[in-house]
């Protein structure tokens, strides 16, 4: 067994000793595994959606910290991911689609926070658009699900062929906003973990129809907060820029400096921090209002950027 392995199990005992339940869900897709933890604050229900490759385990921080402010806090794991099982046909954009809606629609007993990264964020949208009732607010943080040409999605798509522990190194560098200390220790298990059949048939089924087109992006009525880390050198800068231009008038954009792709593992404090205040805004508005972008009251500084740019006026450009 590998360090990562290893480390994730170890990780899954600390939840489950916390009082963080390990639940499986049928769908008609495979057996889903999610982490259920009982809150004790007044805040929805947060539900937490991770990138491919990933799995919920590093929204461990995130999750510990939000389900004090929050009623109960839900971290779910893709076919083929984490814990879940791996689906008996390719694994396809589609297949994970019906898979998390399947799951989210039998778990969710009123209208939630859905947090997603990566392509959780597309995984979120996507939930959005097909049970709007369902869903309170969307926190997304570098979501997939941009229009981009074919060869640009091409070119994204093969960051993810990693061959070599020097290839894992290099898409950490991409991934976070520094390499983590313990990259040479996982780089192997990194490979591996990319090289499951669940990651290349996805990568292999994406194609650019798979893209929100912006009549879907601008229907969406609930409040939206778009994260976008500076230091992302995964996503092109293109996809920002989509999002930008396409999300509807009250969603808030922030551009944080010190995080990259995945903010959650950057600095999970700060990233808990800005998904529990953008919750107590999202209360303090009556149902169906809209965000402050819309209304016309400026956005409020959050904790994990210096500034929150409401769509119309925002300028800054993703790093790639």
């Amino acid at each position: 067994m590998g360090i990562l392995p290893l480390a994730e199990r170890l990780a899954k005992r600390a939840l489950n000793r916390s009082g963080v339940q390990s639940r499986w869900v049928d769908t008609s897709v495979c057996r889903l595994h999610l982490y259920d933890a009982p809150g004790t604050g007044p805040l929805p229900t947060v539900v937490l959606l991770h990138g491919i490759g990933s799995s919920a385990l590093p929204y461990a921080p995130v999750l510990q910290r939000l389900r004090r402010r929050a009623r109960r806090v839900i971290a779910a794991e893709a076919p083929g991911h984490g814990w879940s099982a791996t689906p008996a046909s390719a694994f396809t954009p589609e297949c994970l689609t019906t898979a998390m809606n399947e799951l989210l629609d039998r778990e969710l007993d009123e209208p939630a926070l859905v947090v997603g990264n990566s392509l959780g964020g597309a995984v979120a949208v996507s939930y959005a658009l097909s049970s709007p009732d369902r869903v309170r607010a969307l926190v997304l943080a570098s979501p997939a699900g941009a229009c981009m040409e074919q060869d640009e999605l091409a070119q994204l798509l093969g960051t993810f062929k990693l061959r070599s522990r020097a290839d894992a190194h290099a898409f950490f560098a991409r991934l976070y906003h520094r390499v983590p200390w313990f990259t040479p220790l996982v780089a192997g298990d990194v490979v591996r973990m990319f090289s499951r059949e669940t990651v290349v048939s996805f990568t292999r089924s994406a194609r650019c129809d798979h893209a929100f087109t912006p009549e879907q992006l601008r229907s969406l009525s609930m409040p939206i907060l778009l994260i976008w880390g500076r230091s992302d050198r995964l996503m092109p800068g293109g996809n920002l820029e989509y999002y930008r231009r396409h999300l509807p008038p009250h969603a808030e954009i922030e551009e944080p400096e010190g995080v990259g792709h995945c903010p959650h593992v950057d600095d999970p404090r700060r990233f808990a921090e800005r998904v529990a205040a953008f919750a107590r805004e999202v209360l303090a508005r009556p149902a169906g209002a809209p965000g402050p972008a819309a209304s016309g009251a400026p956005p409020a500084s959050g904790v994990l950027g210096e500034r929150a740019v409401p769509l119309e006026q925002g300028t800054g450009q993703a790093a790639t």
